[in-house]
């Protein structure tokens, strides 16, 4: 079989895989609606709308809700489950509105109400409620945080110190409901406590830890380091009382992915493995390591990897973290004898443009040298997806419906 359609396979088996309606449905098998009570569902992050389209199928009472997903993310709706789109990694003001307005479905709640949480990846930028700093302002850290090559958890700390509704601050509007919340993974390691910055968890991260972040990336921001600098504006912690009737399941995971790419690369005749959940770091630090992994695979074997990569923008070019890995492999791989791999983020959508991420063949040097392509400049200039664009190795999928972070998958014929 075409190398490359196995890696294709690969990669829509772990997207498949990853895709939450069954295991929400089956979580709804060991909820019981209330008595007395309202059952109110909200949601936000990249699964969102799928989430509740499965939560409000499979659930046997009455409800209402409200959830929030990235803008072309809505390809299932539910019907009694009202769905909003925002905007991406970087909110607008329609995630302002789903913040606001979720925190006022949750007032003048009873003990006998239910609250049910759908948490995917990128609920943080989706549902926006700004403490300490105007809208503008969390907007403009935000994206310097991204562009910083921070990672999640340190992006995450600033954002739950600077929000109304992250770093378990939801679960404090919700009391004295009980809150369930349904969680898929979109981070390294399953902090709960990081995916989506939190909303229903305890946040064991403090305000010197965010002040922290902001001067390790030389982020400027007087009004977010003077609201810091109060420990009254502290996210609670765990013990807090209201975290007595919260319940957090973890529902799907990256695993999850690799396993089933696995098993698809199994039938496919590859002897494969998954070598890391856990990747993290710099895109191109990352594709370095790969690199020296993949140069002693032997014929017919398949290594797999997932997590989180991050990347530290320098240019002006058109990248995300899965192109960028996968230019820098090719550089680092030149034209390495039988070597094809696929790098891929399982939302769909690779930073900011339309494709999932891209394939590399043991020709795209000589190819991409054929078309007068500079490799290594545009690695310089964070413009891997150009690269790939022009080579006709974009991966382009659409909007998945779940999010578990990046899927890598490295093979040798």
């Amino acid at each position: 079989m075409n190398p490359r359609i196995i890696l294709e396979q690969a990669f829509q088996s772990a997207v498949n895989a990853a895709k939450p309606g069954q295991a929400v449905r089956q979580a709804v098998k060991s909820i019981s609606p209330p008595l007395l009570g309202r059952t109110i569902v909200l949601g936000a992050g990249k699964a969102a709308a799928s989430m509740a389209k499965a939560f409000e199928a499979a659930w046997m009472g009455e409800l209402e809700g409200l959830v929030v997903t990235r803008y072309g993310h809505a390809i299932e709706k539910p019907e009694r489950i009202e769905v909003i789109e925002a905007s991406h990694p970087i909110p607008d003001a329609t995630s302002e509105i789903a913040g606001i307005r979720m925190l006022e479905k949750l007032q003048n709640l009873s003990e006998h109400d239910l609250v049910i949480v759908l948490i995917s990846g990128g609920g943080s930028a989706l549902m926006v409620s700004p403490n300490g700093v105007t809208r503008d302002e969390k907007f403009d850290i935000n994206q310097k945080l991204l562009n910083s090559g921070a990672d999640i958890t340190e992006i995450n700390t600033v954002r739950k110190h600077l929000s109304s509704i992250k770093g378990g601050r939801l679960a404090i509007a919700a009391a004295p409901a009980m809150v369930i919340s349904l969680i898929v993974s979109d981070v390294v390691g399953d902090d709960l406590s990081t995916i989506a910055s939190g909303p229903t968890v305890p946040d064991p991260s403090s305000l010197q830890d965010a002040i922290a972040v902001l001067e390790r990336y030389k982020i400027a921001s007087p009004s977010a380091m003077k609201y810091f600098q109060s420990a009254l504006n502290e996210t609670p912690k765990p013990g807090h009382p209201a975290f007595n009737r919260v319940e957090n399941r973890l529902i799907v995971t990256n695993k999850n992915a690799l396993e089933a790419a696995r098993t698809q690369l199994e039938h496919s005749g590859f002897n494969a493995s998954i070598w890391s959940e856990g990747v993290t770091g710099e895109a191109r630090e990352a594709a370095r390591i790969h690199a020296n992994l993949a140069r002693k695979l032997e014929p017919q074997t398949a290594m797999l990897s997932g997590g989180e990569t991050t990347v530290t923008v320098r240019g002006t070019g058109l990248g995300g973290r899965n192109c960028e890995f996968l230019l820098a492999l090719t550089l680092e791989l030149q034209g390495e004898t039988g070597i094809y791999a696929v790098a891929c983020d399982t939302d769909g959508i690779d930073g900011v443009t339309e494709a999932a991420g891209a394939i590399m063949t043991p020709n795209t040097l000589e190819r991409a040298l054929k078309l007068g392509l500079d490799p290594q400049a545009m690695l310089e200039n964070n413009d891997a997806y150009s690269f790939f664009k022009a080579l006709g190795d974009l991966v382009i999928v659409g909007p998945t419906g779940t999010n578990v972070n990046d899927f890598r998958c490295i093979i040798r014929e």
